[in-house]
């Protein structure tokens, strides 16, 4: 939490606090009903036809220009209010796509329904307050490993935008959080059959090079820096133990805080483990990249001060800031690397771990339902300070940075 000697800045007037407020408890139901019918039908990466459509109507029918689909995506849209008058240009995101098996554990119906709320709300005080600039609600799939919002960087739908914003739920109430940047790739080995009792010298066991690859990993470990994370799997490890496998398949995960590191450094060296792996044995190896790169959050303090204060004028506390990196991935961060950003936390419950079954269930409950209406007005204040405070806008920009881009 900031300290209390930190002068606020959100600058929402108790007007502005009130008509927001009054306003939300008119659009419960139907955000409540949003929430619930996106967990009730998970859909998973570029598959969220029906959660995309439920949203991007939705919008329209509260005077939102929607676009869909976006940025060649089918289940992307993008949604706009402008008020006619040149000002601030604020982006507010929705992620909608289900885990696969366990549907909403991540809780993208919370995620959609109080991007979907942070919107209504700002278009509203937008128009009362006669204020100035432009309101987006940027549709992203497939953040659960399709990297959805990189083409939509990719086609300059953020070209312009002065500040974006989500939310995510969590075990704690966070005004931000640090992530790592995450490689994913997808290693085939091909080798030669053979009878594994017969003949096996004249196979070439693919297996035996993901083996060799997981244990070239696991001393590569040892050599890199506490922020990194290195994590595989064996796909296909052959079909019959008692033919010498002609294929084996890995899938592999490389995290770092530096996206640079680990686009420029350290995904070489995981690949030159698969290379290694594959000379020593004499297979052949395919390395193909799963997914875009996922960066890792920009921090941005003032954008965090914002949401520490909307937070606290809702009720809500949140935890220190923190400097040590939280080990996960989002696209998310690949947007802050392009625009200032801020990626707060929601507590649905405390100490909740998300992807789990536990979480599926909270978040589609009355926690989650907490976390919606709370997180729309949390994201609604930070929103309409944006539009509201002078200079505020040029504080956010003045503490960016460009970072990465792929």
């Amino acid at each position: 939490m900031s300290p209390t000697n930190v002068p606020e800045l959100l600058g929402i007037s108790p007007q502005d606090e009130q008509l927001l407020r009054d306003r939300l408890e008119k659009l419960a139901e139907l955000l409540l009903d949003v929430s619930h019918d996106i967990h009730a039908h998970p859909e998973i990466r570029f598959e969220e036809v029906r959660s995309s459509e439920l949203l991007a109507s939705t919008l329209e029918e509260h005077g939102f220009h929607v676009q869909r689909p976006l940025a060649g995506l089918e289940t992307a849209f993008l949604g706009t209010f402008d008020t006619g008058r040149p000002g601030p240009r604020i982006a507010v995101f929705c992620e909608y796509d289900a885990l696969p098996e366990i549907g909403h554990g991540c809780g993208h119906n919370v995620i959609a329904s109080a991007g979907l709320g942070a919107a209504l709300l700002t278009k509203e005080l937008l128009v009362a307050g006669e204020l100035a600039g432009t309101l987006l609600v940027v549709g992203s799939p497939a953040e659960e490993g399709g990297g959805g919002k990189v083409p939509i960087i990719d086609a300059g739908v953020l070209d312009g935008v002065d500040a974006a914003m989500m939310l995510h739920p969590s075990g704690e109430n966070l005004s931000a959080m640090r992530t790592l940047s995450r490689s994913s790739m997808k290693v085939t080995f091909t080798g030669k059959a053979a009878h594994a009792a017969v003949s096996p010298h004249q196979g070439v066991n693919a297996l035996d090079a993901a083996v060799l690859t997981l244990n070239a990993i696991a001393l590569l470990r040892q050599q890199v820096t506490p922020d990194v994370r290195i994590h595989a799997i064996v796909t296909d490890g052959g079909q019959a133990h008692n033919i010498i496998p002609e294929r084996a398949v890995v899938e592999i995960s490389v995290r770092s805080e530096d996206p640079k590191i680990l686009l420029e450094s350290l995904r070489p060296r995981v690949e030159n483990c698969v290379r290694g792996a594959a000379l020593a044995t004499g297979a052949q190896a395919d390395i193909k990249h799963l997914d875009p790169p996922y960066l890792s959050i920009a921090p941005n303090p003032v954008l965090e001060q914002v949401v520490d204060d909307a937070y606290r004028r809702i009720g809500r506390v949140t935890e220190p800031h923190r400097e040590e990196v939280f080990p996960g991935s989002t696209d998310m961060g690949n947007v802050s690397q392009v625009v200032p950003s801020i990626h707060p936390n929601i507590e649905i419950v405390p100490g909740l771990t998300m992807h789990s079954r536990q979480a599926t269930e909270l978040v589609g409950g009355e926690h989650g339902d907490r976390a919606v209406l709370d997180g729309a007005l949390m994201l609604a204040m930070t929103a309409s300070a944006l539009f509201r405070v002078p200079g505020l806008v040029d504080r956010v920009k003045a503490e960016f940075t460009e970072g990465v881009r792929i």
